[in-house]
């Protein structure tokens, strides 16, 4: 017998049989065609040979595992890309298995233990996923950019040795890149999805999102509108250090000053993620203005050598293209925050803001801040932003490692706080609830240090809404804006937050304040939007709100739910039971008894009534 360690791949169709039933032409005909436009094509770009196809999956070998998964990726992105004209109910979403393994050559044919592990891998990827061994994932370390999460070992069927799992998910067109995968089996905090959401939307300054992306990037302002205080965008400051690894640093610097400004009630500042689409693109200062609804636009670049740092900065009216202000600063990193509140104070002045007492007493105070450990800080942040299990678990250490140098600094303990929130939120760690208990312990710790770092707050709101303790949910979410009052993640959390408490209509005008805030805002405001309009009873708005959020992402679980209990308030219940198809596809253990016991309203008629609307779709 003739063997060769080979990459395999194996491609499948979600509910095949259930598309023919539907419409067997229409099904061929769109299947031949990601055949010839998309899946043939790249297979053979990228060096693959099909060895053999059945009704409806494809089995390929590839020469090299790099290979095989980037033709994965591509084909699973541009299918996301074709279907988008295809009603959601014949749409066709592929799963796609690759391993690495040994194989037996017989003529044309493969056999082996490699192809059948490739098939049980196929087996467990989500729709419009990849699901890869661990094996190829370890293969593919420092040679691609994409992101997959860990599922850790599993039993598979005819495999006699447990198998280490990874996921990718696609999204949306020009989404793909941002991977955001949700864990597949639901726990107590997947369950309660809506309590802690919003800890997502908290990381919309995470950049994971590309111009034109969002929901709010379409929305785009033909002229700057006319508000009653200045508006400002500050772009990513450019990296002017010797080496790119220094990024990090720059980019820490302008999310910082966007905090700073952000904390000044004359003025208003457009929200992180929003800014950062423009990263790496060349831009013109009236189109961002123009796009962002900015009066002025701040930009500026960041060198650093060593414990110094030199900062460039200049203020932009966003209508005229002028400059208003522009300086030059160096300093050691210990005095980033009194270089940062110079800044501030230099812009106010530009823009004849007038400050209250409390800020005037903030920007004359900055405190030193141990260099290594800010530096160490913007490293963890960094790690943050990629989003996935290692990273996270990463930051994590990073952080500690700057509360080891300086155990005053708060900032590092609220890091710390929303990396263990965010782990729980998403299944990213081991014991979702220990992951919960150490966002309280360090987000009360950073409390007792300085009770003036929004963060803390945020991770507050979302842990005792997770605990169904309204009140100081509330309490903390409009601390947080208080501290902040252009916070548009905060408003965020204060929306849904409101939404649980009973009171969607203020819910509502709190989203859209974040909206305003944050124009390129993340799918997740809409969804929150849409859930407002849910509880006022305005059922056919609130569907348009989470058609567009399904659209985004067809594999976020908790719209899927929206969707079938609104399609049953609007007697459109075979649509609410497409819409229960689709969620058990993607939790195919999906319980009506853990939804009800994991839901966080506050009034019991809205939970029963939600959960009969999902019983109607068919849902147990």
């Amino acid at each position: 017998m003739e063997r060769r360690l080979a990459a395999i791949l194996l491609t499948d169709i979600v509910g095949y049989s259930r598309l023919m039933g539907l419409d067997e032409q229409g099904t061929i005909a769109q299947q031949k065609a990601h055949r010839e436009e998309i899946i043939d094509p790249a297979i053979s770009m990228h060096g693959g040979r099909i060895v053999k196809t059945t009704g409806d999956g494809v089995l390929v070998e590839f020469p090299s595992v790099v290979d095989a998964v980037q033709c994965a990726v591509e084909v699973q992105q541009a299918l996301i890309v074709s279907a988008a004209d295809v009603p959601e109910k014949h749409r066709i979403y592929y799963r796609i298995g690759i391993n690495l393994g040994d194989i037996v050559i017989d003529g044309d044919d493969i056999l082996g233990d490699g192809v059948n592990v490739a098939a049980r891998l196929e087996g467990l990827a989500k729709p419009g996923g990849i699901c890869i061994s661990g094996n190829v994932h370890d293969q593919l370390a420092g040679k691609l950019d994409i992101a997959f999460e860990d599922a850790g070992e599993q039993t598979v069927k005819n495999v006699p040795r447990p198998v280490r799992v990874w996921h990718w998910q696609t999204h949306a067109p020009k989404e793909a890149h941002g991977a955001l995968a949700l864990p597949s089996k639901p726990s107590m905090f997947v369950g309660a999805a809506f309590a802690l959401v919003v800890l997502i939307a908290g990381l919309a300054w995470l950049n994971l999102w590309k111009p034109g992306s969002q929901p709010g990037s379409h929305q785009q302002q033909s002229q700057i509108p006319k508000y009653d205080k200045p508006v400002i965008a500050v772009l990513p400051f450019d990296n002017m250090s010797q080496t790119p690894g220094q990024e990090y640093f720059s980019d820490g610097i302008t999310e910082d000053l966007i905090t700073d400004l952000s904390r000044i009630s004359g003025l208003l500042v457009i929200a992180r993620n929003s800014t950062f689409t423009y990263k790496g693109t060349p831009t013109k200062v009236q189109q961002v203005a123009r796009e962002l609804g900015a009066s002025h636009v701040l930009e500026g670049s960041v060198r650093k050598a060593g414990n110094r740092i030199r900062v460039s900065a200049q203020l932009i009216d966003g209508r005229t293209g002028h400059h208003l202000w522009a300086d030059k600063y160096d300093r050691e990193i210990s005095d980033v925050f009194a270089l940062q509140d110079d800044v501030t104070q230099k812009i106010v002045a530009a823009l004849s803001v007038k400050l209250r007492l409390n800020e005037k007493k903030r920007l004359s105070r900055s405190r030193q801040v141990h260099p290594e450990a800010y530096d160490i800080l913007l490293r963890g942040l960094q790690k943050y932003r990629q989003f996935t299990r290692e990273s996270i678990e990463e930051s994590r250490r990073y952080f500690k490692q700057a509360i080891a140098l300086d155990p005053t600094f708060a900032r590092a303990h609220a890091d710390l706080a929303l990396s263990y929130g965010m782990a729980a939120q998403l299944g990213l760690s081991d014991d979702q609830k220990v992951s919960m208990r150490l966002a309280l312990k360090n987000a009360q710790h950073a409390l007792e240090l300085d009770d003036t770092v929004r963060e803390v707050h945020f991770v507050l709101a979302n842990v005792y809404q997770a605990n169904r303790l309204h009140s100081e949910a509330l309490a903390a979410a409009r601390r947080a804006i208080a501290i902040d009052p252009n916070y548009a993640d905060g408003y965020a959390q204060l929306a849904a937050n409101l939404n649980y408490a009973g009171s969607p209509r203020d819910g509502m005008a709190a989203i859209k304040k974040a909206m305003q805030l944050n124009p390129r805002h993340p799918y997740f405001y809409v969804l929150i939007l849409g859930q407002s309009q849910y509880l006022l009873g305005r059922y056919k708005e609130a569907v348009k709100q989470f058609e567009r959020v399904k659209k985004s992402d067809p594999s976020f679980t908790p719209v899927h739910k929206m969707l079938a209990a609104s399609y049953v308030a609007l007697g459109r219940i075979d649509d609410a039971k497409w819409a229960a198809t689709e969620l058990e596809t993607l939790i195919p253990n999906f319980s009506l008894k853990e939804e009800a016991a994991s839901s966080p309203y506050k009034d019991e008629a809205v939970v029963h009534l939600f959960i009969e609307r999902l019983r109607k779709a068919g849902l147990k």
